[in-house]
């Protein structure tokens, strides 16, 4: 089948030149042939559309018959008169509408005919793409130029030199058709391969990732030189297009520097230049910004960077004698009179701000001004009448839609300006906290957080706790421009007011005045409780959701106690897009109650310790109820109990049993317990104002035992996300100190299901953190009747790792992750061993002596490597690592000296001695 499609699309192109014989015909009119380098390349438009070579009069058809009649009858009395007439036999042989798109002179009377068989062949090529996209990407060499796109070449018949070329516009438009499906589709993962090499070596072999890269480097030039000289509004429409599939398709970090530099200066240009079709200006101004917001929105570029920075340095005023992105997209962000063009704009800023933070500071002023413009301006009542009953007048849509994507700008710039780079969540800290696996900390990338670069974990905490920047703006924010938008009579616009307070950071927030905090903090609450409309309360939920991570929140027990009742609130929405928020910020709002209770006893009358005590109990049966719901909820809840259970104190295992045990420090101890709270109850309270003469009550069951089911229950019926929160549940779980897991019954199920996930899951992620929960517990005596079971359990995993297939790609990358955590947590087991008198297990580890010396051997000799470069931090985690591996050897060497094993023994006691 590739044989035959391959054949068949030769055979095709070779009628993408078939009737173009002559030299003129391949001539593009507005070509010119010695600019090749689209980096040198100059706008040259020309303000007229494209003449039809006879000037005579339109004349209707039955005109035209008669005249034709006349003429060959005029043409057999005097045949050498045959050749004054050839441009009137054209008129005779097909409509006027053949031809009234045509770019060039027409030389022969055939000259229809022929176009009309290029276009199909074009068509059919379009056709075959769109039949298997996939498998026609083999045929991108074939129809795709490598070099000197801009030069006619007779014999090198390819798409873009049809699009370039070719006299007639519709053979062009069917040429650009037929890349921009070509383009589109599985293009994306397929071009990710390509590569730009410059070299001087010619031969018959070149690298697929390398032919990719000249493509794309052709395509550019060409489609480039197109958007500059093109005068034809309906095919430059097409054009851009394909410039848009273009951008979205190349790697720019393969290509060359100046590449994506010289895509956005070539549109810059054009949209300084404009368009002289009145019809279609607008329309093609559009598509020229929606390019350039594409451009922009590319993964950050050194040159783009550095040359925003210098035209920006130069100041707002200078930058109106001469032309620049960012005054150009400022200047049309603020033409209300274009609504199309203002909205487009308005997006190319936004871009600008998340791949550019760094230049944010320098336009904050001009941002800040053209926002509030728009909210003294554009501040509109809400239409009340469908879509289709306000096509006629689109001033309130555009309006509205105007202020949202002007608002979400201003939301971009405050977080670059402000620093925000997602939600500060410590929780990962204690499972990371070991010598074998401290290297595998991953940065996570945040979407909603602007692009700053690379920049290490110590840099980021350094910068937060300096000074802050981004307060005058917000403070500026907060005075000017909210008290307008979260009162808004458009949802739309209220949705991106509170999402804004979702990227403020806990240093600028806490350098606010009380009166500003406060202001956040009832805007939050009053959207979350008393708005009507979802999309509002969703967001307002994600926003608790972040300032509740701040660590200083944690300190004040009047915002969690809001916090906790708004939130619980939208957990029983009915509206699933805002029980998703609702139960990400519980989860984190039960992580911030831990930071607080662990300074409960000096700060906390008796009274408050019994109102917190009810509201731990509310978060739980909340998240208990909320781990019923779907897998994105689920996972959200789980996280919640997680929380919940690595703070909730125990005096010993007899609250088990309902036993009350009297306790001074906060705990949620059974004879503190108490029944919760009904819904009319709960709406007494506000702020943390639960009657303190709540009576506590024993009739609440086992509320541990419901978690752990909870749990369980999850692991077989969730994804992977939930899957991965249960296994960091249980190491929450597993930190609680109050609680005795060897007495536990349900203990040795929970070890199994961590044991099973290890073992069987085809999730990397979920496997690492099921090893990091195994390593939680400190003694032998803490993991009961399963401590045999997870060592023998560990000791396989580790003998099969190997040859363990990856089975999802994405998984590779964290195969190193789980060796090191597997590692980490093995020896921590048989660092444990010698403490057990369970004799089979004595016996297991004999039998694996020959393993465990050879894997031991292993680690040392990549000790070496790894603690090869110098340095005291390096020279400490090396130092800690040989303490794990010696502990894990002597442990050995007392269990093989017990079972009289002197000779594997004294093996053992040959490699401590090496390691120390």
């Amino acid at each position: 089948m590739y044989l035959q499609v391959s054949s068949f699309v030769a055979s095709l192109r070779m009628f993408f030149v078939y009737g173009l014989t002559s030299g003129p015909q391949l001539k593009c009119a507005a070509l010119s042939c010695r600019e090749k380098e689209f980096g040198s390349l100059s706008l040259k438009l020309t303000s007229e559309e494209p003449k039809r070579t006879n000037n005579t009069p339109y004349r209707p058809p039955h005109f035209r018959k008669k005249e034709s009649l006349t003429m060959r009858q005029a043409k057999a009395q005097d045949p050498q008169s045959s050749s004054d007439h050839d441009s009137s036999m054209v008129d005779v042989t097909s409509s006027d509408s053949d031809y009234s798109d045509n770019d060039g002179s027409l030389k022969d009377i055939n000259g229809s005919q022929f176009s009309k068989v290029r276009v199909s062949a074009i068509v059919c090529v379009q056709d075959l793409c769109q039949a298997d996209p996939k498998s026609f990407t083999s045929q991108w060499t074939m129809l795709l130029p490598t070099n000197d796109v801009l030069q006619p070449r007779k014999f090198d018949a390819t798409l873009m030199a049809s699009l370039l070329f070719d006299p007639y516009l519709k053979a062009r438009i069917a040429s650009a058709s037929a890349l921009s499906v070509m383009m589109d589709g599985p293009t994306t993962v397929f071009l990710q391969v390509a590569e730009y090499k410059e070299s001087t070596k010619c031969g018959s072999f070149m690298a697929l990732s390398s032919s990719l890269g000249l493509i794309l480097m052709q395509l550019h030039t060409g489609i480039l030189y197109l958007i500059q000289h093109e005068t034809n509004s309906r095919l430059l429409v097409l054009v851009f297009k394909i410039l848009m599939l273009l951008i979205s398709c190349t790697p720019y970090s393969r290509m060359p520097g100046e590449l994506l530099l010289n895509v956005i200066l070539s549109l810059q240009a054009r949209i300084e230049a404009g368009f002289p079709f009145k019809s279609d200006q607008t329309g093609l101004q559009v598509a020229a910004i929606s390019c350039l917001t594409a451009a922009l929105s590319v993964s950050p570029s050194i040159q783009v960077k550095e040359m925003i920075l210098e035209e920006a340095s130069t100041g707002f005023v200078e930058a109106v004698k001469k032309s620049g992105v960012l005054f150009s997209l400022l200047q049309h962000s603020a033409r209300l009179s274009n609504p199309a063009i203002c909205f487009e704009a308005l997006q190319a800023l936004r871009a600008v701000s998340h791949n550019y933070p760094d230049l944010m500071l320098v336009c904050w002023g001009q941002i800040s001004a053209i926002v509030h413009k728009f909210l003294r301006e554009c501040t509109v009542e809400v239409p009340t009448k469908t879509w289709k009953e306000q096509a006629g007048n689109t001033v309130v849509f555009v309006g509205e839609k105007i202020v949202t994507a002007a608002i979400k700008v201003l939301d971009e710039c405050l977080r670059a300006i402000s620093g925000f780079r997602g939600t500060e969540d410590p929780s990962d800290e204690i499972f990371l906290n070991t010598p074998f696996t401290s290297d595998c900390i991953r940065t996570k990338k945040v979407s909603s957080a602007p692009s700053y670069g690379s920049q290490s974990l110590e840099d980021t905490k350094e910068e937060r706790n300096t000074c802050p920047s981004g307060i005058e703006q917000w403070a500026e924010t907060i005075v000017k421009h909210m008290p307008i938008i979260l009162w808004h009579t458009s949802a739309m616009v209220r949705t991106a007011s509170v999402t804004c307070f979702a990227g403020i950071t806990s240093s600028v927030f806490f350098t606010l005045t009380m009166e500003k905090q406060d202001f956040v903090v009832s805007s939050l609450i009053s959207a979350a409780k008393h708005d009507k409309v979802p999309s509002v309360r969703s967001a307002a939920c994600r926003a608790i959701g972040v300032v509740s991570c701040f660590q200083k929140t944690s300190e004040s027990a009047e915002i969690l106690g809001k916090f906790i009742h708004a939130v619980e609130v939208n957990t029983r929405d009915p509206v699933v897009s805002v029980r998703i928020p609702a139960s990400w910020a519980l989860a984190n709002i039960c992580d911030s109650l831990r930071h607080f209770v662990d300074d409960f006893p000096s700060k906390q009358s008796t009274d408050s310790e019994i109102e917190w005590a009810q509201l731990v109990e509310l978060l739980t049966d909340c998240a208990l109820h909320l781990t019923q719901d779907g897998d994105k909820i689920k996972s959200n809840a789980v996280r919640a109990l997680g929380n919940l259970a690595r703070f909730v104190r125990y005096t010993s295992s007899s609250c088990v049993h309902n036993k009350p045990v009297a306790n001074t420090e906060f705990s949620a101890i059974c004879n503190n317990v108490t029944l919760l709270p009904t819904r009319s109850d709960l709406n007494a309270f506000d702020g943390g104002a639960i009657n303190s003469s709540y009576p506590a009550s024993l009739k609440d069951l086992h509320w541990l035992e419901r978690m752990v089911q909870a749990f369980i229950s999850c692991v077989t019926t969730g994804n992977v996300k939930v899957q991965w929160n249960v296994c960091h549940a249980l190491s929450n779980l597993f930190l609680n100190k109050t609680i005795q897991l060897q007495h536990m019954d349900w203990a040795p199920s929970v070890f199994g299901i961590l044991l099973l996930l290890l073992r069987d899951s085809l999730n990397f992620k979920i496997r690492i953190q099921a090893a990091a929960a195994l390593a939680v517990p400190a003694l032998a005596l803490d993991y009961g009747k399963s401590f045999p079971d997870i060592v023998q359990g560990l000791e396989h995993v580790m003998e099969n790792l190997g040859s363990d297939p990856v089975s999802v790609p994405s998984s590779f990358k964290y195969r190193i992750a789980l060796e090191k955590q597997l590692t980490s947590t093995l020896l921590h087991v048989l660092s444990l061993a010698s403490a057990t008198d369970h004799q089979p297990l004595k016996d297991f580890l004999v039998k694996k002596a020959s393993f465990l010396e050879d894997w031991f051997k292993m680690l040392y000799s990549s000790l070496g490597e790894a603690t090869a470069p110098s340095g005291i931090e390096s020279d400490s985690v090396g130092n800690q690592k040989k303490e794990m591996i010696s502990k894990a050897v002597q442990s050995l060497i007392e269990v093989y000296e017990g079972k009289n094993q002197h000779t594997i023994s004294q093996k053992f006691k040959k490699l401590d001695s090496s390691i120390s």
